[in-house]
């Protein structure tokens, strides 16, 4: 496993639920039909994310830690051909590759994502 190791939580917060985000389910904190959820709400919050660790799609690293009974691996750089970020706007779901290039923005409806995700990146990914 590489990078950091985030301490998973109880797995049972009361605020955790599953949405049907374009046919893709997405767990996590109060999370609404884009993948908004507790933790990262403005506009242009609009990603999930699939965990290296168990292959589930969480908005973000908290949402994660709160409903997840485990611990974070990231995705290592042999690995950014896999499809691991979900657009919330139209469901594409880029290759963690063609996501970090992106510029924020997503190649198929162009709509923009929060540039601050770019402060996180770390959590997920291998640098």
């Amino acid at each position: 496993m590489l990078g950091h190791r985030i301490v998973a939580g109880s797995g049972v917060s009361a605020r955790a639920k599953r949405v049907k985000i374009h046919g893709v389910e997405v767990k996590g904190v109060d999370v609404d039909l884009e993948t908004r959820c507790a933790h990262h709400h403005l506009p242009n919050d609009i990603i999930a994310i699939k965990f290296a660790c168990c292959g589930k799609w969480f908005p973000c690293h908290q949402c994660h830690a709160e409903c997840a009974d485990h611990t974070v691996s990231l995705w290592s750089r042999e690995q950014f051909h896999e499809r691991a970020v979900l657009c919330g706007a139209c469901g594409y779901q880029l290759m963690i590759r063609e996501y970090l290039d992106s510029g924020s923005v997503c190649p198929c409806c162009n709509r923009q994502f929060n540039p601050g995700c770019a402060r996180h990146h770390h959590f997920y990914f291998a640098t």
